[in-house]
């Protein structure tokens, strides 16, 4: 008798083709995913290094600019104390920034905080630039106007010191117009005889015991009036000062010098011409020769002469 639940050779061959479909579909399903998922990793790892190469060149420009940016800082200068020393700080933050730029040069997000920071030193920069401009200005100004102050002082100066000069001309020319003038200056040897009381005029220097010396002051009417004293100062033939002693008594004032006085005579000017004798001795005899004789009155020889003893 025949079985009946033995499969047939058709239905066999049906039932193994699907299994093959099955299991290509299987395959080309599995496939398909491992594509898929290769694709998309592929993908990824692409736009991770888009990202990576984003970040450096970023990173790249940003320490460009850091770089160009430290050239910038480096030009400026300024008399400024506090300024330039911000400025200095800021330079060195640059530097700072530079290092760190290369610390992190895979670190989009601190590359990006960088960027930021190096605009803000930009900016600050910018406004550095504008405060020297203007400080240079100002001192631009200042030097200017120095200039115009110091040459008004100069220009005060010079008329301060040509009115001093004037002032001391009109003092000098004052000065020497005020000074007495005298003429008529002459001298003579003296004997004095009877104890005294006679004089008998001599030319002989071993009977002279006085030299008289006689002159006339004249009228100015500038001159300080009232008591002056009026001096008669003697060179003798042997170079020497005339005098009765050697002693600050008779010691006196001319031509901004000193000396020793062989006569001094006390008048009361009063502006008008007067005559003037006035008596010179010494404390040694008289010697043979010539005699310079000069008459002083206010601190200026006035008057001179000579005369020859025999």
């Amino acid at each position: 008798m025949e079985n009946t639940n033995t499969p047939q050779p058709e239905e066999k061959k049906k039932r193994g083709g699907l299994i093959a479909w099955i299991l290509l579909v299987l395959s080309l399903g599995v496939n398909g995913w491992l594509f898929y998922m290769f694709d998309k990793e592929q993908k990824r790892a692409n736009e991770q290094v888009e990202i990576v190469k984003t970040i450096y060149i970023e990173r790249d420009n940003v320490k460009s600019d850091l770089l160009k940016l430290k050239d910038e800082y480096a030009t400026l200068q300024t008399n400024d104390v506090k300024l330039q020393q911000e400025i200095e700080a800021n330079k060195l933050r640059i530097e700072e920034l530079l290092k760190d730029a290369e610390k992190h040069k895979g670190d989009a997000y601190y590359i990006s905080k960088l960027k930021k920071e190096a605009d803000t030193l930009r900016e600050i920069m910018k406004g550095y630039v504008r405060t020297i401009d203007s400080l240079n200005t100002l001192n631009q100004k200042l030097i200017v106007e120095k200039g115009q102050i110091t040459s008004q002082l100069n220009t005060e100066k010079d008329k301060t010191t040509q009115l001093n000069k004037d002032k001391e001309d009109l003092q000098k020319t004052i000065t020497k117009g005020s000074m007495l003038s005298c003429f008529g200056v002459t001298a003579t040897g003296v004997n004095l005889k009877s104890g005294g009381k006679k004089q008998v005029t001599t030319n002989k220097a071993k009977r002279a015991d006085l030299i008289k010396v006689s002159f006339s002051l004249g009228e100015n009417k500038i001159a300080k009036n009232g008591p002056k004293d009026v001096y008669v100062r003697i060179i003798t033939p042997d170079g020497k000062e005339m005098a009765k002693s050697y002693d600050d008594n008779y010691r006196f004032i001319f031509n901004s010098s000193t000396g020793y006085y062989a006569g001094k005579t006390n008048i009361n000017y009063n502006n008008a011409e007067v005559g003037v004798t006035t008596m010179c001795e010494g404390n040694a005899p008289l010697l043979p020769g010539k005699y310079m004789i000069e008459v002083t009155a206010d601190g200026a020889v006035i008057g001179q002469t000579t005369l020859t003893l025999d």
